[in-house]
């Protein structure tokens, strides 16, 4: 979890200049994923995530007039919202949840609606998600509940 969040800071500092997403878009991909790629590797599979990245900054630039934040900002409600994030690269249904529930959680985005949009992840005082972790012992209980989840599969799928 750390990490994924340390990449946008790390990539910062790799290409000398803040994060503008015209830049990112128009960066040349085989220079973008060689950044990545530089160890550390900013992800499991560095060349996938900066042409992930690269396609998000161009919908983030025609769809949301270069303005990452009008993802949310101009969200009519938390469905609407829960849509704009789920049709981002990278973004499945669960973690578009877990993201919204973040931005509503920790971020003050009041989008009407956003809990029931994200139920399970939207739920005041549950520890499901990185939406929930705010110091050691919240990440704490998060770790717990995802470890009580994967033995409840594993004893599922037995």
């Amino acid at each position: 979890m750390e990490r994924a969040f340390a990449a946008p800071l790390e990539l910062t500092r790799r290409l000398g200049r803040s994060l503008d997403a015209a830049d990112l878009a128009g960066m040349d991909p085989d220079e973008l994923a060689g950044t990545f790629s530089i160890q550390p590797a900013l992800h499991r599979f560095p060349a996938a995530m900066a042409q992930r990245t690269q396609k998000l900054c161009r919908i983030v630039i025609d769809s949301y007039e270069g303005d990452a934040a009008r993802v949310w900002t101009a969200a009519a409600d938390g469905r609407d919202l829960l849509k704009r994030v789920a049709a981002l690269p990278g973004f499945g249904v669960q973690k578009a949840k877990i993201f919204v529930a973040l931005l509503g959680k920790q971020l003050g985005v009041d989008a009407p609606g956003w809990r029931e949009a994200t139920a399970p992840f939207g739920a005041a005082g549950s520890y499901l998600s990185v939406a929930d972790i705010v110091d050691q012992q919240s990440r704490d209980k998060v770790r717990e509940y995802k470890k009580a989840m994967k033995a409840a599969a594993k004893a599922g799928s037995a």
